[in-house]
C-alpha cells in the first residue's frame, strides 16, 4: 500500500455539517474515458473486450476488482490496470464531463458543510480532474484508492475522511453517491446516505440501501440543507 499523503486542504472548519461525495457518476461523468481505457487494456493482451454494460455495471469498484469480476485472473489484474492507466492518463481530462449542476452542488454544500471526496479513483487522477473543472477550491479532504487498504464498500475511506474533517459525534453527516458501494460504506460507517440517480445505478437498485434518493448531487445538497 502506498504511503502517499492524503490530499487535504486547510479551510474553515466552522461549517457545521459534513458531506462526503463520491466522484464518478456523482459529480463527473468519465464513462467515455473509462470504456476507452478498458478497450486499450484488453487490446494490449489481445483479449476480447467485455460488453460496455458489463463494465459500467462495475464502476465504483477498484480497477483491479473490476478486471477480476470481468474474468481476468487475480494474478494478471494489475498488469491490466497498468495498461488501462497508461491510456487513461492521456485522455481523462478531455473525455470527462461535469455532471449537470455538480459545481452548483459543491458551491452550495461548501456554504454549510466541510466537504470530502471519497473515491476508488487514485487521488492523483481525482485531484487533476477536480482542478481541471475548478472544483478543488471546495474540497477539504480527498481520499483516493491509494490512501486506504480497504476501498469502498469497506468503511475505511469514510472513516479516514471523517477523521480529517474533525468529525464529532452528533455532527450532521451524509454520504452522497451513485452506487451500492457508496451506500454500503456509509451504512457500515454509521452515517446517513443519499443515492443519486445521475450515475450508474437506478432507483430500484439503490433505494433499499439509501436514506434518501435524489436526482443529482444538487438535489441531494438541498435535502441536507433542510436537516
Amino acid at each position: 500500500m502506498s504511503s502517499r499523503t492524503i490530499y487535504t486542504m486547510k479551510k474553515d472548519t466552522s461549517r457545521g455539517k459534513i458531506i462526503l461525495f463520491d466522484l464518478d457518476g456523482t459529480l463527473i461523468d468519465s464513462t467515455e474515458a473509462i470504456l476507452e481505457s478498458f478497450e486499450k487494456a484488453y487490446e494490449a493482451f489481445d483479449v476480447p473486450l467485455p460488453s460496455h454494460e458489463a463494465i459500467t455495471s462495475l464502476i465504483g469498484l477498484p480497477l483491479d476488482a473490476m478486471f477480476v469480476k470481468l474474468g481476468v485472473s487475480p494474478s494478471e489484474a494489475i498488469a491490466y490496470v497498468d495498461a488501462y492507466k497508461a491510456h487513461y492518463r492521456t485522455i481523462h481530462t478531455q473525455k470527462t464531463q461535469l455532471l449537470p449542476q455538480a459545481k452548483e452542488a459543491l458551491e452550495r454544500a461548501y456554504a454549510c458543510a466541510r466537504i470530502g471526496i471519497v473515491t476508488t479513483k487514485t487521488s492523483e487522477y481525482s485531484r487533476i480532474l477536480l482542478e481541471h473543472f475548478d472544483l478543488m477550491q471546495y474540497i477539504d479532504v480527498l481520499i483516493g484508492r491509494e490512501d486506504v487498504e480497504h476501498p469502498k464498500p469497506h468503511p475505511e475511506p469514510v472513516y479516514k475522511a471523517l477523521d480529517k474533517l474533525q468529525y464529532r459525534f452528533g455532527t450532521v453527516t451524509y454520504f452522497v453517491g451513485d452506487t451500492l458501494a457508496d451506500m454500503v460504506a456509509a451504512e457500515e460507517a454509521d452515517i446517513a446516505s443519499i443515492a443519486v440517480l445521475c450515475g450508474y445505478m437506478n432507483e430500484e437498485q439503490l433505494a433499499p440501501h439509501a436514506d434518501f434518493v435524489a436526482s443529482n448531487a444538487f438535489e441531494a445538497v438541498k435535502i441536507i440543507e433542510k436537516v
